[in-house]
């Protein structure tokens, strides 16, 4: 488990397909601190796991759904990401839940700079919209963000100094990918409602939840 606070900015050694799968390996300092075989790192948002280690890399592998399912696969030698260890159990609650596990991947389609801020407008899969509220938290490249502004098709997010600082978030471009995970938590009442919402004569619905201040 993670919270989307990024602790530095790795550069990816190597990256190997091999067939639909591939490797990576990553030059990093800060994760590596403390770093055992088998720790979850999260690169760009994505959980992977430590299966060698020096004191200047990690190495990790990829399976086949994570390399079809996250910006992982353009990454080449040189490219720059976002690092974060798995939360300890003591440790502070700085962002939001984050899971590690990638729901799809948005485009960026516009940059608008506005004094300290920066507004990012992504479009995102429409089936991923339904879980994002303005003021509400969503995890882009592993870095745990405010969602501004959400309809069918986008999201608008707002890059603070500090966030622009310490992610690779501040060097993308209009028409780059990035890694998107939605709320954990609206997820689970989705799946936990839906059923009872669907049941004849339900009394559960949208009006009830908004009146309960569940949406």
């Amino acid at each position: 488990m993670f919270t989307g606070i990024i602790e530095e900015i790795g550069t990816i050694k190597t990256f190997r397909l091999a067939g639909r799968s591939a490797t990576l390996t990553v030059q990093a300092t800060t994760v590596l601190e403390d770093v055992h075989l088998g720790d979850s790192i999260a690169v760009d948002g994505v959980c992977v796991t430590v299966t060698r280690f020096t004191g200047r890399e990690f190495s990790a592998d990829l399976m086949p759904e994570t390399v079809k399912s996250t910006t992982l696969r353009t990454l080449t030698p040189g490219s720059r990401v976002n690092l974060e260890r798995a939360m300890a159990a003591g440790g502070r609650f700085g962002g939001h839940i984050v899971s590690g596990h990638v729901d799809g991947t948005g485009e960026i389609i516009a940059i608008k700079p506005a004094e300290n801020a920066v507004y990012v407008d992504l479009q995102i899969p429409p089936a991923l919209s339904r879980y994002l509220v303005p003021k509400g938290s969503v995890t882009l490249d592993g870095t745990s963000l405010t969602v501004f502004g959400a309809d069918k098709n986008t999201l608008t997010i707002s890059l603070i100094p500090h966030t622009r600082e310490l992610t690779t978030l501040a060097a993308k471009k209009v028409g780059e990918q990035v890694n998107v995970e939605c709320d954990l938590i609206a997820k689970y009442t989705e799946r936990l409602l839906g059923p009872a919402v669907e049941e004849p004569g339900s009394t559960i619905g949208m009006a009830l939840l908004k009146e309960n201040g569940f949406a």
